[in-house]
């Protein structure tokens, strides 16, 4: 029986499912991998299970560079805390779980869309504090979302999930940057220059991936195209934002709001942000519904049970 190493706590139905194949051990524990489990994990495991966080950079793999663990069986779509080059050129291969996140992440983005939109963490907040005093005509007066324009960068399932969500549900316009051409089941014109996007919309959804050819791709030059009144929304990975450049937009007014769920240098939220009332913050929400995480888990799973009976992998990356 194979050796599997399920690095943070997941479901209990995820953990019974690979106990079926596998000799499990699980780390139950939200904390990341620690350099000395990384490497400990490439060599004690035929097949690790890992998720955000647990970073498997190049200087892990050159660490260990005969690996007895051939598969790196990742929980979650995105995988830039991996490299996967690097893990190919040592013998291991990774896979992810698309599919399983999309309807949750998307639905995230429009919690956030309506959240910053409409002000709804800082009225929120106002009557937590016990500092409302009842209602008035010009109290928090926020951006009517529907109707109005969406600009989405990254036209992949989840961009696509979340104009549809926006198109049909609130009557938005939907334009999007995305680097290959793409036709929607529904009206949506794609924009070639993404600050030229930025400045047609009222909100700003980034939905792309994250690694090296995304990281900063929103910056000043895409803040100071965008029109005063508008929104930005990250759902995607933290760094595609230079988080310092958001902060300056935010506190200078040169957009209205923000509604993130995910941060540059995540867990650490810089305190301007905290301080500043004209953002939500969520703690990386995105697909935190039980049966998301279960779905995940389970996919995970399947990748490395096709891996143990020989089987092409379903979710190669």
């Amino acid at each position: 029986m194979l050796k599997l190493l399920i690095t943070r706590n997941l479901p209990d139905t995820v953990i019974a499912k690979a106990r079926e194949t596998f000799d499990v051990t699980y780390r139950d524990s939200p904390a990341i991998m620690t350099r000395d489990e990384l490497e400990t994990s490439l060599r004690d495991y035929d097949v690790v299970l890992p998720t955000l966080g647990d970073a498997y950079g190049a200087d892990v793999f050159a660490a260990v560079p005969d690996p007895r663990c051939k598969l790196l069986a990742n929980f979650g779509v995105g995988y830039n805390h991996i490299d996967a080059k690097a893990a190919a050129e040592v013998g291991i291969s990774v896979t992810n779980t698309p599919g399983a996140v999309t309807d949750a992440t998307a639905d995230i983005a429009l919690t956030l869309m309506l959240m910053t939109c409409r002000r709804a963490g800082e009225g929120e907040r106002m009557v937590r504090a016990g500092s409302w005093d009842g209602w008035h005509p010009t109290q928090l007066l926020g951006l009517h979302m529907s109707g109005k324009t969406l600009g989405v960068v990254g036209m992949g399932r989840i961009g696509e999930a979340i104009a549809q969500r926006a198109h049909f549900g609130f009557g938005m316009q939907i334009r999007f940057y995305n680097r290959s051409p793409k036709t929607l089941p529904f009206p949506a014109q794609q924009i070639e220059a993404l600050t030229d996007l930025a400045a047609q919309v009222d909100v700003v959804v980034i939905a792309v991936p994250g690694g090296a050819d995304t990281h900063h791709l929103i910056d000043a030059s895409v803040f100071n195209a965008m029109n005063s009144h508008a929104h930005l929304v990250n759902i995607a990975r933290g760094d595609v934002v230079k988080e310092s450049d958001l902060i300056d937009a935010l506190q200078t007014g040169q957009i209205a709001g923000a509604g993130l769920d995910v941060y540059e240098f995540e867990p650490k939220v810089p305190q301007e942000l905290i301080d500043l009332e004209n953002v939500t913050l969520l703690p990386h929400l995105g697909t935190s519904a039980l049966e998301i995480r279960q779905a995940m888990g389970l996919m995970a799973v399947d990748n490395a049970i096709a891996f143990a009976k020989g089987n092409v992998l379903p979710n190669a990356v």
